[in-house]
């Protein structure tokens, strides 16, 4: 293992989703400079801006490639291909990392009662777990298993996954699907590192629609009592504990580890 320093993870792919903005835009730029000579940090997102790019100065990889903006239901498609036309001529990088982002909320000002439109429900999964799936799967036959490598996926999960927020049944049901889903992963494929990693309550733009947006005034006032008082999460210091959890690589394969763990 290459020591302490640029480039100390050596060459590597990592697929990152849901870098334009927030924490996977903190997240690149944590793991660019940790990839060696060789690498491709391949990033997706949905996103129109193209400000989110890694500049070059802070990477020691040598390619970097942006798959997007993508529309919602089709991403799964586009980026898998994108994925296979990048991962498959790539046979000198010994490690994979496969951070899974991309996410959207929902319309969380509706109740229960008020999901009933089997469209809007259906292209919320699409979008928040076919997507995931097809994307870390596509990532993982096309990378293949060469010899002495390592494979390490991250699902990008949240409290919501393992408790219910009134409003929130799309983007609760939809985040423990992917723990789920991602915890069955790591028992059929044992060699592959799998992380559900919950970042916290993060200063982004979801939390704004949260405190806003959200139908429950409870729910509202909550999330603003959070901001107000000052607990939400700069995202790079979470993504840095996610780096700092995949150098340790100590975790049990499959584990849903929040930020208030660490």
């Amino acid at each position: 293992e290459p020591g302490p320093g640029p480039g100390r993870w050596g060459p590597a792919v990592c697929v990152l989703t849901g870098a334009s903005r927030g924490f996977g835009r903190s997240l690149a730029r944590l793991l660019a400079p940790r990839l060696g000579q060789g690498s491709v940090l391949l990033l997706l997102a949905q996103s129109n801006e193209r400000s989110w790019a890694v500049p070059s100065s802070s990477r020691s990889c040598e390619t970097l490639l942006e798959v997007g903006p993508a529309k919602l239901l089709p991403l799964h498609v586009e980026g898998a291909k994108g994925i296979c036309c990048v991962v498959e001529p790539i046979f000198n990088c010994s490690k994979l990392i496969c951070p899974s982002f991309l996410g959207s909320l929902g319309d969380i000002s509706k109740s229960f009662l008020d999901l009933t439109d089997p469209d809007e429900i259906n292209s919320y999964f699409a979008f928040n777990v076919t997507s995931a799936l097809c994307l870390t799967s596509t990532a993982l036959q096309a990378f293949g298993k060469p010899p002495g490598s390592s494979r390490t996926v991250v699902n990008i999960s949240s409290l919501c996954a393992v408790k219910p927020f009134k409003n929130w049944a799309l983007y609760c049901s939809g985040k423990a699907s992917r723990d789920m889903m991602f915890q069955v992963l790591a028992l059929e494929e044992p060699d592959v590192r799998v992380l559900n990693y919950a970042p916290g309550p993060l200063d982004t733009d979801m939390q704004l629609l949260a405190r806003t947006k959200t139908g429950d005034p409870e729910m509202r006032q909550y999330f603003q009592s959070l901001q107000e008082s000052g607990q939400l999460i700069d995202c790079t210091v979470s993504a840095q504990k996610l780096v700092n959890l995949l150098e340790e690589d100590t975790f049990s394969s499959g584990a849903h580890v929040d930020f208030y763990d660490i």
